[in-house]
């Protein structure tokens, strides 16, 4: 019974394929060119499905209500907010939905002034918000 050798691979070639891999060191049209391609294209195609990058945009609730932007005339803005957004009944709490509803459009501001805006009947029809950066 005789026992057959098993092939030996010699460890500096392995090394000087990967070497020339890295370094980029194949011309075009060869095998080891288009290899080099089809694993970076794999890569480009396929890791957006199995890596999760932390890359997608922030969901925001959408407005509950319509908000219209105005200049003040001294380069600020005045947010007009609709009265049906704001449930709240003491100046804490409409401060507090105001700035909830205004700062998705404006980013993080604070509300120096507000005025109630109201109809001819003397319902409360919107909200007029001044706000500083």
């Amino acid at each position: 019974m005789t026992i057959a050798a098993t092939p030996v691979v010699p460890m500096r070639g392995i090394w000087q394929t990967i070497r020339s891999y890295i370094l980029w060191s194949h011309e075009r049209g060869t095998i080891q060119y288009d290899v080099m391609v089809t694993l970076i294209l794999l890569f480009v195609f396929l890791s957006p499905r199995l890596i999760n990058f932390n890359d997608k945009p922030v969901e925001r609730n959408p407005q509950r209500t319509g908000v219209a932007v105005v200049p003040d005339g001294h380069g600020g803005l005045i947010y007009q907010v609709e009265a049906v957004a704001v449930k709240g009944k003491d100046d804490p709490a409409i401060r507090a939905e105001l700035l909830q509803i205004i700062e998705p459009i404006s980013g993080e501001v604070t509300i120096s002034n507000y005025e109630i805006v109201r109809d001819k009947a003397g319902r409360i029809e919107a909200y007029k918000v001044f706000v500083e950066r």
